[in-house]
């Protein structure tokens, strides 16, 4: 079996010490309930942001839940008027998902309010502590990238 290189071993170490702490940034990130929506009801919210006109199948399966429970899921959030059921342009026996203005004016208030608890937190690091943090912002997010390149 080949070696690892020292580059592989490095990779390792980082991974090991940086994955615990990324992983409860996101739990707390997450946790409590902004602008009276829960974390997955503000996880739909941005799928439907990000893909307008996915449909109720299509989210289920993303999510790796039933069309049934997908379906309360995304009735509950039209009731609330986040959401929108449009018919399809082209196919009219499909119907699209879109957020509302309401909708959209909830994911804004939550993000602003996330971004003021991650800075509140940031906050407290000195000044060579917040330009760590800084300059490794982009290369994280180029994993990201990758990743949904499918590279």
């Amino acid at each position: 079996m080949p070696q690892a290189t020292k580059q592989q071993l490095d990779s390792m170490a980082v991974a090991d010490s940086l994955r615990p702490t990324l992983l409860r940034l996101g739990r707390e990130l997450r946790r409590e309930k902004i602008a009276g929506v829960s974390p997955h009801q503000v996880a739909l919210l941005v799928a439907i942001k990000y893909a307008p006109g996915v449909t109720v199948g299509e989210l289920a399966a993303k999510e790796n839940v039933s069309t049934a429970a997908m379906s309360k899921r995304v009735s509950r959030l039209e009731r609330d008027g986040l959401v929108a059921r449009t018919k399809s342009e082209t196919d009219r026996r499909c119907v699209g998902l879109t957020l509302t203005e309401d909708g959209q004016r909830t994911l804004r208030r939550v993000r602003s309010r996330r971004t003021a608890w991650l800075a509140s937190r940031l906050g407290a690091l000195t000044s060579a502590e917040l330009a760590a943090v800084g300059a490794a912002a982009e290369p994280l997010a180029r994993l990201l990238e990758r990743e949904e390149r499918g590279a």
